[in-house]
């Protein structure tokens, strides 16, 4: 199996897995709601992000439209350098990884740039109304946003601790301690795994190129 190949199938996998997971969290979740997956530890909670991996937002439709673009640039230029990488036949390790960085970052942009156009907008639940909350896959009524303006679809969360620090702690004594305390998506741990194995496993590789 060419190394072009499995770089191909991690993509399209990591892409595949993604869509699947965001697409039932919005069709089947309200925001807000929360699905218990290993106790307190592990759970579903269902946001919206109108900005980067791990909810860091950007300003306005402008901001929203220029991350957008940017990740679309940001993909293509990946593209380009696992080419080189593969014809100069660095280490399999280091160009995989670097496939996984570009299919979490496509990912994200396949919500961006489309889930405004084919689902409508995700609410908090009614109490009062079953059902409520949820989205409709290609709604008669059209989606809640233009292109490149939909939010991405963060659902995993990981609250191991959930406590209070000390009180003699400066600043923060007697505030909530929760960690860790972003949500996030398969795309964002995609891009955080992939960086992860070239700082650590691959620095050689990248003084190399």
């Amino acid at each position: 199996m060419s190394i072009r190949f499995k770089v191909i199938a991690l993509v399209v996998g990591v892409l595949v897995l993604d869509q699947i997971f965001k697409i039932w969290v919005k069709t089947n979740m309200s925001i807000g709601e929360t699905i218990p997956v290993i106790g307190k530890w592990f759970m579903l909670h269902f946001v919206e992000n109108k900005g980067m991996a791990f909810g860091v937002t950007m300003g306005g439709i402008t901001g929203k439209i220029a991350l957008t673009v940017f990740r679309m640039i940001a993909v293509g230029a990946l593209s380009y350098f696992i080419h080189q990488m593969i014809k100069k036949e660095m280490p399999v390790g280091f160009i995989l990884a670097l496939g996984m960085i570009t299919a979490g970052a496509a990912g994200n942009i396949i919500d961006s740039a489309f889930y405004g156009l084919i689902f409508n907008e995700s609410t908090y639940a009614n109490a009062m109304i079953p059902g409520s909350g949820i989205a409709e896959f290609m709604p008669e009524g059209g989606g809640y946003a233009p292109f490149l303006q939909g939010a991405v679809v963060d659902m995993l969360y990981f609250p191991i601790i959930n406590t209070t620090w000390p009180h003699w702690v400066p600043v923060w004594g007697g505030q909530t301690l929760t960690f860790f305390r972003p949500i996030f998506n398969l795309a964002d741990a995609a891009i955080t795994c992939g960086v992860f194995w070239v700082l650590v496993f691959h620095r050689k590789s990248l003084r190399a190129m």
